[in-house]
């Protein structure tokens, strides 16, 4: 998989991201990461729901991972939740 096709979800409007993943099939991708930490990680998982079962007939969940990173902040290191999500053909 390349760099190409890893969307990584923020604080922009879902179908912003929702386009990005239909585009990156639409341009040949056999699949396609889906990354997000915090609070972003629940836009993330409407971003894979609404790409499969609304634009990509063909394309199904193939693998969902969860983890935590550590983030160094002025205050200290802190945990963040993080999904890692994979959709493909």
């Amino acid at each position: 998989m390349t760099d190409d096709n890893i969307i990584y979800v923020g604080n922009k409007p879902v179908m912003n991201y929702v386009l990005a993943v239909v585009t990156q099939f639409n341009n040949g991708a056999d699949e396609v990461l889906i990354k997000a930490r915090g609070r972003a990680i629940s836009r993330a998982v409407d971003v894979e729901q609404i790409a499969i079962n609304r634009f990509l007939s063909d394309v199904t969940t193939k693998k969902i991972e969860t983890s935590t990173e550590s983030l160094s902040t002025e205050t200290g290191n802190t945990n963040v939740s993080a999904i890692e999500i994979i959709v493909g053909k």
